[in-house]
């Protein structure tokens, strides 16, 4: 892991940060097969080796080293499938216990003939509940492909799961690549009801000028379309080396489609542990948004947040 970042730098006075996108999980007590497997596999992230350790609320609170972080929003964790509730059980005892998260994104396989009566599970389980992501990254290249199903938003079954959601007021976190943008278009289109939540700025992995089109271009659809956010995380698994300068692009046109009013910052910590410290990513984003209103970076760093996920 990176060393930690001083905070030496002044942080603006009440401009709060609220992380919702961020993961916890215990190697010791709780199953997490993509983290325990022998070999380890081989990611988009890259060599996952330096994030087999536990990670709980009061690892977080240290990389935080000072930054005012409010609150967060856990995102699922690849939790063992065959007791996929028992992380929602977990989490409601870290949060009684250390104060986080504030917030919980659980996995439901939205298209199993048990999905309802696992979102229902995950619901009684805990208050935070806010919405469900489940994965659907699929890939011709194995390091990038993250097992889904090529077409599963089209699936029938799929859809039934997913439109399960809104008659439970649950939002769902799309982790998608580009190519797959036209497909998740069509299915807000067809589900209008359901709060869809852009993981990793949806996750520009070809930037070629075709590539970066082809999201661009996704984007600005999805972008039209009602009650879609969009979440600027993640992006050192799409660029190991990222500084400030290499990401300002995409930073920037992100902010110029979604605008202020339906973005947020998030620092899907520990995975991108391997690529900065925790303070690295936000000041990052301190500096990309320097032009902005106070009231705009306010939106960006905690506001749309709390409105996304009811906090």
């Amino acid at each position: 892991m990176p060393d930690q970042v001083e905070t030496y730098r002044s942080w603006p006075k009440d401009l709060e940060i609220v992380d919702p996108h961020h993961h916890f999980w215990d190697l010791e007590q709780n199953c997490y097969p993509w983290l325990q497997q022998e070999p380890p596999p081989t990611l988009v992230c890259g060599d996952i080796g330096p994030i087999r350790y536990t990670y709980l609320p009061r690892h977080l609170k240290s990389d935080f080293a000072g930054l005012p972080v409010t609150k967060t929003v856990h995102i699922e964790t690849g939790w063992n499938p065959d007791d996929i509730v028992g992380e929602t059980v977990w989490l409601e005892g870290q949060a009684e216990t250390a104060g986080l998260p504030s917030a919980i994104i659980a996995h439901v396989s939205l298209e199993n003939d048990n999905a309802t009566a696992l979102l229902d599970a995950h619901m009684e389980s805990s208050d935070r509940l806010r919405g469900i992501r489940q994965i659907l990254n699929w890939h011709s290249d194995d390091v990038l492909s993250f097992g889904a199903p090529r077409d599963l938003m089209q699936s029938s079954s799929w859809r039934s799961g997913f439109a399960a959601l809104a008659d439970r007021n649950l939002s769902f976190d799309l982790q998608i690549y580009p190519h797959q943008f036209d497909d998740a278009i069509e299915l807000k289109k067809a589900i209008p009801e359901v709060r869809i939540i852009i993981n990793h700025g949806g996750m520009p992995v070809d930037r070629t000028p075709e590539g970066l089109q082809l999201w661009r271009s996704g984007l600005r659809k999805l972008a039209e379309l009602d009650d879609v956010w969009i979440k600027i995380s993640g992006l050192g698994m799409v660029d190991h080396q990222w500084t400030t300068d290499s990401i300002a692009p995409i930073v920037g046109e992100i902010l110029e489609i979604f605008g202020t009013g339906k973005t947020m910052f998030a620092s899907n910590f520990p995975v991108d542990s391997l690529y900065s410290s925790y303070a690295t990513v936000w000041f990052a984003f301190l500096d990309l948004t320097e032009r902005l209103a106070p009231q705009e970076r306010q939106a960006l760093f905690s506001r749309n947040a709390e409105k996304a996920y009811r906090i």
